[in-house]
């Protein structure tokens, strides 16, 4: 927020104040009597003592709303758009075999390293699969994990994509070994173009994830579970696509507004104070 006094004064004009991220709920303390809603997005380690002070507490997964049990909040995913066009061509060149990718950033954090692991017994066993990972790594946050990712064998690198979710429907599997989530947009997106996914089950993505139909869950850090994963899913591809593109419309927007907008409606319905 930029000019924090502006923004209190501008709050304080409405009856229900939405408050959107960790950053915006610093305006918590300073709106005390009035309906606030904090939407918090990440996985926190200690919950913020003036979080208690909104009236409303929006997550977007189950373990998000696990790590603040005395907030009571209410979990209402994420919205993605569900009918993105796709992009006429994807960064890789055309070819015969399945597609395997990674889509994000390059960190520890997202764990692409162990698809570059997994690599080699997901080509062996599926002749002609290529392994793409589309990203970068903009805060150079850890060179050397970055170098190690790069150097992978076999595995076809390519610079980020601003319009990623319209090249999710040009993969075959959707891989996101990430270490913790607190919900998993890219997948969400990938299913609603159709295609099933492969994730670890930590944090939100077991949410997500319609684990043994729109794809398969794994434990994190396991690049021979995920190759295993990876080439089951690849044998149900077409099953498992139709089930995600299903599934997926619980992720659109009016679905997600029908969750969110009672939780709004009985909070202006209220009185003056939390």
């Amino acid at each position: 927020v930029a000019n924090w006094p502006r923004a209190r004064a501008l709050a304080r004009q409405f009856d229900v104040v939405y408050l959107n991220g960790t950053v915006a709920g610093r305006l918590l303390p300073a709106l005390v009597g009035r309906r606030t809603v904090l939407h918090a997005h990440d996985m926190v380690e200690r919950v913020p003592p003036h979080w208690r002070l909104a009236s409303t507490v929006l997550v977007p997964s189950s373990a998000v709303a696990a790590r603040m049990p005395a907030l009571g909040a209410h979990v209402v995913g994420c919205p993605v758009e569900l009918d993105v066009e796709p992009s006429p061509a994807p960064p890789w060149p055309p070819g015969d075999g399945p597609v395997v990718g990674f889509v994000g950033r390059i960190e520890p954090r997202k764990g692409p390293l162990d698809l570059v692991h997994a690599a080699p017994t997901i080509r062996t066993g599926a002749p002609g699969a290529r392994i793409v990972i589309v990203g970068d790594d903009p805060y150079a946050g850890d060179p050397a994990y970055l170098m190690a990712v790069r150097r992978g064998e076999g595995v076809e690198q390519y610079g980020w994509a601003t319009d990623a979710p319209a090249l999710l429907g040009h993969l075959d599997v959707l891989v996101a070994p990430s270490r913790e989530e607190p919900f998993g947009t890219i997948l969400a997106e990938a299913m609603a173009a159709g295609t099933p996914v492969v994730a670890t089950r930590v944090g939100g993505l077991a949410d997500t994830v319609d684990d043994g139909r729109t794809g398969l869950l794994v434990e994190p850090g396991r690049p021979d579970l995920l190759a295993a994963a990876v080439l089951e899913v690849l044998s149900r591809r077409d099953e498992m696509g139709a089930a995600a593109r299903a599934w997926a419309r619980r992720f659109g927007a009016d679905a997600y507004a029908d969750r969110v907008e009672p939780l709004l409606r009985r909070l202006a319905a209220r009185g003056s104070n939390n």
